[in-house]
């Protein structure tokens, strides 16, 4: 009994000590004390799905998808191409921009003040397959620079992850959706602490 409850106290540790982390890589987020509105874009270049690049990722799905009912894999790549800017986007710039809110400081995808743009270098899209699951997670790579495209700072964003507590997230844009708004809750969180305000 004592090493199954020690067991399970080492699990929950490693649990918690693993996950997201966020990080300025360069410049300052000074910026912020004058900023009313920042301009948000994302990009997708170079980015890699699970453990391979985007591109392989893709055709192995819509083979996998064909093989099941004809015409299903260009659906699905359809999907997976408009959830951007139909669920991920708006998912992170609606937590982004409610952190940012409580200091006065909103986001919108477009122009601003200051302009963050967002490269999504990885997802892994994970599964839930009832008895076995794996979270989505996403990395971002942030720059932020002034409206004349003079660089500001740099903020990496890695294993931004959402658990559905419920377990019904068995939709793969759902999942990433979760944690592109975690990502946008966190990275508001930690440009608002490091900028001090």
């Amino acid at each position: 009994m004592k090493k199954t409850i020690l067991l399970s106290l080492i699990l929950l540790i490693g649990v918690a000590a693993s996950g997201q982390s966020i990080k300025r890589t360069s410049g300052n987020l000074d910026v912020l004390k004058s900023t009313k509105n920042i301009g948000v874009s994302f990009t997708y270049e170079n980015m890699k799905v699970g453990k391979m690049d985007e591109e392989r990722y893709v055709q192995e799905k819509i083979s996998d998808y064909n093989k099941k009912k004809s015409g299903s894999g260009e659906a699905w790549h359809k999907e997976w191409i408009a959830d951007r800017s139909e669920r991920f986007e708006p998912k992170f710039i609606e937590l982004f921009s409610k952190y940012l809110g409580e200091k006065g400081i909103s986001a919108n995808l477009g122009e601003g003040d200051i302009l963050m743009k967002i490269n999504v270098d990885f997802i892994e899209p994970g599964f839930n397959v009832g008895v076995a699951r794996r979270n989505a997670s996403v990395d971002f790579t942030c720059i932020i620079t002034s409206s004349d495209g003079k660089e500001i700072a740099s903020v990496t964003v890695k294993e931004a992850s959402a658990n559905s507590f419920g377990g019904n997230d068995y939709d793969v844009g759902f999942r990433v959706q979760e944690s592109f708004a975690k990502g946008g809750r966190e990275l508001a969180k930690f440009m608002l602490k490091d900028a001090r305000l």
